[in-house]
């Protein structure tokens, strides 16, 4: 792939960050992305935005707030092993506005990132081809200076890339051709020995490379959807968070003292105190989500509102892990090498001053335990400019 250029000036002042954005150096424990790159993706070029434990873009209507956590989600997935035209349904929407095709009537978009973890960042960048046939024409990862990966499209008539591949043995790499529809990187387990130092490094990078982003949970709550009572199931909160009522089924009764912070956070975002939130079994046999107040009052999570629905399905999230939520069953690694990253766009949705402020302080609290990251979009960056531990990236003029 060709190498990044610095952004200039003007592109800086496009994605430029508040004094906050720039946190203390750190040594991560459990790999996380650090750094979201979009070289040519949509509304961005040669973006650079840097990661902290919670991270918030901001803009008006059309910056480009979106388009950057839609690039993130989608490295994310390719990670997880998903196929390329899954990913991105509709590739020309990614093209760069105003991208002019080549002499072969080729367009296409670069996104990456950095993950952080034990051994080191690790930089990840991929070129898609969007037009004529969508595929992934050049990928490279490095760490430390090395290139540890590296593909390239050579045969167009072929639905391969010729990758190579540090060894570091007697021979410098090793070439074998690769799907041109899935993340080489997440492959590379299945295609390195791990015989020499060489292909050890390879191994380690594109592992911490992989957890990094399987590590992710986009959240889009549904209130229109989530009030319904629904039939006992996994218990895995699905991403539209319609299943609200059987995920309180299994948490309430496995984790105490996870669901008492969640009543606590709850009642710090309403206006009446709340003394719990279950679930109650119905003659059906289904369940629906309730919530006890402190007069006494119950109140079925039907009748709230549609703020109030949002800011409890964003405080469950915040207080579980993967083995609640329905992260790909493939994605899956031990929780004590996983730190869940939280995609929301529209963090602050529909969200009153209170609840905005509880949801921010209850994000940073998670993240200081090393447990959760959370990357959000925001309308409005004044209560996250005021809130430590929140890294605020402006976009736009």
């Amino acid at each position: 792939m060709p190498a990044q250029t610095p952004a200039t000036a003007q592109e800086r002042s496009s994605a430029r960050e508040s004094p906050r954005a720039t946190p203390a150096p750190v040594r991560y424990v459990r790999p996380c992305v650090t750094e979201l790159r979009l070289s040519a993706f949509a509304g961005h070029r040669r973006a650079r935005f840097s990661l902290g434990p919670v991270t918030l873009f901001a803009g008006a209507s059309g910056s480009g707030k979106s388009s950057a956590l839609r690039a993130y989600e989608a490295l994310a997935r390719l990670g997880g092993g998903a196929l390329l035209g899954e990913v991105f349904p509709d590739p020309v929407a990614c093209v760069p506005q105003g991208a002019r095709p080549d002499a072969q009537h080729r367009r296409g978009f670069r996104i990456g990132c950095t993950a952080d973890g034990p051994g080191g960042p690790v930089r990840l960048d991929v070129a898609v081809q969007a037009e004529p046939e969508l595929r992934i024409v050049g990928e490279r990862l490095s760490a430390g200076g090395v290139v540890l990966l590296e593909t390239a499209l050579r045969d167009p008539g072929r639905r391969t890339v010729q990758a190579a591949w540090h060894t570091g043995g007697a021979a410098p790499v090793t070439r074998a051709p690769l799907p041109d529809d899935r993340l080489g990187t997440a492959l590379l387990p299945l295609r390195v020995a791990g015989k020499t130092d060489g292909q050890r490094q390879v191994l380690a990078a594109a592992e911490q490379m992989v957890v990094a982003l399987r590590s992710v949970f986009a959240c889009d709550p549904q209130p229109d959807w989530m009030g319904a009572p629904v039939p006992t199931g996994t218990g895995r909160l699905l991403t539209g968070c319609d299943n609200l009522a059987d995920v309180l089924w299994r948490t309430r009764q496995e984790c105490g003292r996870r669901h008492a912070q969640l009543v606590a956070a709850l009642s710090a975002g309403s206006t009446a105190p709340v003394v719990d939130l279950r679930a109650e079994p119905l003659d059906d046999g289904t369940v629906r989500a309730v919530l006890d107040r402190a007069d006494g009052a119950r109140t079925e999570l039907a009748r709230l509102g549609y703020g109030e629905l949002r800011y409890v399905a964003l405080a469950l999230v915040l207080l579980t892990g993967p083995g609640v939520l329905d992260v790909d069953p493939a994605g899956e690694v031990p929780a004590a090498m996983q730190t869940l990253t939280l995609l929301a766009d529209g963090l602050d949705r529909g969200l009153d001053a209170r609840q905005g402020a509880e949801l921010l302080r209850l994000a940073v609290r998670m993240a200081e335990r090393g447990h959760i990251r959370c990357v959000g979009a925001v309308s409005d960056a004044t209560r996250a400019a005021r809130t430590d531990g929140v890294t605020v990236v402006h976009l736009g003029p």
